[in-house]
């Protein structure tokens, strides 16, 4: 009897046990299949305080409960934002201003005016004219004395035999160059002259689009991509009669010099890159491939290449020139501005392709009234104190004669008349809000990252697009804004501290990020040479809209140094590689 009594307890225990184990697997095999087929998406507590540590922040339990439901269903509303297809050409709904109140703009249009040399004549060598300024290659096609079929052609066999070895162009557009060229010879020929840029073969870099010609951004997720439609910047340039003869290479969507098909080259030094993002549009107009250039900066992409290269460049005024048709990277800091041989031919430049097109809403009406001889005495100039005054690092001898030519740059420009006055920048964290550029970025590419063809990209390393987009999704929406309303203050203080001060001069690389977030203008020229023989380079930086000042000064300086008639000697690159 007892065996009997025990034999049905250890049954029970069984049959216990198997129902215990079934309910088991069907709950948890239920929760598995419920987290397999909705693909993990159930959001819990422990995810939302999984989440206060990467942003910061501390709720408490009751609080997180409260939040739950509504986090809850949010993927599901970012899922069906990402069924409406917006293009990388749409802007936000907000738009940034550079301008805080307080501050005066010149609203009087005046008469344009620029230097020509009547007295230039063709050398003797027609291949020096590669790399004659705009200013002197105006007045010969002008008086006829040279063409300019014959000149874009010069500008095609040279982007042919060079462009290869600093790897700087994308898409030769040499039948459209013909076409523009022979009907520029034709217009000017009947008195048609449409004014100092007519005739000149020009360089764009390859994320201004261009109707019925490849626009690749420099990276290979659209290395084929065709935009119908022509930039404005591009339609300003074919009206002025510029002959456009090549897409020039940029860094993979606007970063640094390496893009799908290699790495530009410094055509002073090939064994370094061009710096970047214009990296093509800098060292073609390095290397006599173009008359002129167009480059972009949303921080630093005209500047640094420009002072690679030992090039003039104009980084404008935020709400100078419209980026209707050009590739957007930060809606709130991207510009467009000329890569030129010379300051002045900067100012032609850019007077040709600035002002509103009603395309571009951030681009204001304020007229640029450039005069070469304006009174150098009139114009308010100062220098950056720290960066003038700093001691070199201990050992560092090239350091130290960057310094000794820095500061010689300061005494010739008080050999001009020119009183220079101590500035400083305001004492603001700009690097706290550095992430506006990246956030903007990643939602300008955030097709790109979610449908994983980033792995196109050819650099993937810590700092590059890649992981810089993905980063970026972890930024709070009101951080975000937060960033924006200090960038606010930091635009306050720089207007008090340019107070009295229309230009002040800086040292390369020392205000490129705050003055790209202020939206000031910049002029960099080249400043002499390293031992290495590759150039060095000075900034200018403007008042808001003061870029006819900033230049002004700018040419003053390149005037009385003349490092801008160097040239680097490419043959001589091509027999040493």
């Amino acid at each position: 009897m007892a065996s009997r009594h025990f034999k049905s307890k250890g049954s029970a225990a069984i049959w216990t046990f198997i129902f215990m184990f079934l309910a088991a697997i069907i709950l948890f095999g239920g929760a598995f299949a419920l987290y397999h087929f909705k693909g993990g998406k159930n959001i819990t507590i422990k995810d939302i305080k999984a989440y206060e540590k990467i942003v910061g922040l501390e709720f408490s339990k009751n609080e997180r409960k409260m939040m739950l439901n509504s986090i809850q269903r949010s993927p599901s509303r970012y899922e069906d934002l990402r069924k409406i297809e917006i293009p990388n050409s749409i802007p936000p709904a907000l738009l940034f201003n550079p301008l805080v109140p307080g501050i005066k703009v010149d609203k009087e249009q005046k008469p344009f005016q620029y230097t020509e040399d009547e007295t230039i004549s063709v050398p003797g060598n027609f291949e020096d004219l590669a790399f004659y300024p705009v200013t002197a290659l105006a007045h010969l096609i002008k008086a006829q004395k040279i063409s300019s079929v014959q000149l874009t052609k010069l500008y095609i066999n040279r982007l042919k035999k060079y462009g290869p070895l600093l790897e700087c162009v994308i898409t030769l557009t040499e039948d459209l160059a013909m076409e523009q060229a022979r009907k520029a010879d034709e217009e000017i020929a009947a008195g048609k002259y449409r004014g100092p840029l007519h005739g000149i073969p020009w360089g764009a870099k390859d994320l201004l689009s261009t109707k019925g010609i490849k626009t690749t951004w420099g990276a290979a997720p659209y290395k084929d991509q065709e935009i119908d439609t022509d930039a404005t910047v591009v339609k300003r340039l074919e009206e002025a009669g510029a002959v456009l003869v090549a897409k020039l290479t940029m860094g993979a969507l606007a970063m640094g010099d390496v893009w799908f098909g290699g790495r530009t080259n410094n055509p002073w030094n090939i064994e370094q890159g061009s710096s970047g993002s214009s990296a093509g549009s800098a060292a073609a107009t390095s290397a006599g491939l173009v008359g002129f250039a167009i480059g972009t900066e949303t921080q630093g992409s005209i500047v640094s290449p420009s002072s690679r290269c030992g090039v003039t460049g104009l980084r404008p005024t935020f709400g100078r020139v419209s980026r209707y048709g050009a590739m957007a990277l930060s809606w709130s800091m991207d510009k467009i501005g000329p890569i030129c041989r010379t300051v002045e031919d900067c100012a032609l430049v850019f007077q040709a392709i600035s002002g509103p097109d009603n395309k571009d809403l951030t681009v204001v009406d304020f007229p640029f009234n450039w005069d070469p001889q304006l009174d150098l005495k009139t114009i308010k100039i100062g220098y950056l104190k720290s960066a003038f005054d700093r001691k070199p690092r201990e050992g560092n001898e090239r350091d130290k004669k960057t310094i000794e030519e820095n500061k010689k740059a300061l005494n010739i420009l008080r050999s001009l008349g020119i009183e220079l006055i101590p500035f400083d920048l305001p004492d603001f964290p700009t690097r706290r809000i550095s992430f506006i550029l990246t956030t903007e970025a990643a939602a300008a590419f955030d097709e790109l990252t979610r449908s994983n063809r980033d792995d196109l990209l050819v650099r993937q390393n810590r700092g590059a697009w890649p992981n810089s987009f993905r980063q970026a999704r972890f930024v709070p929406a009101v951080e975000y804004i937060q960033a924006n309303r200090a960038r606010v203050q930091l635009m306050q203080k720089m207007a008090e501290k340019m107070e009295g001060i229309d230009v002040f001069i800086a040292t390369s690389g020392t205000t490129t990020s705050l003055t790209n977030l202020t939206g000031h203008p910049a002029v960099v020229v080249p400043n002499g040479f390293r031992d290495n023989g590759t150039p060095t380079a000075i900034l200018f930086i403007g008042n808001l809209f003061a870029e006819a000042k900033t230049l002004r000064v700018a040419k003053a300086y390149q005037d009385a140094t003349g490092f801008h008639l160097e040239h680097p000697d490419l043959d001589k690159l091509i027999q040493e590689k």
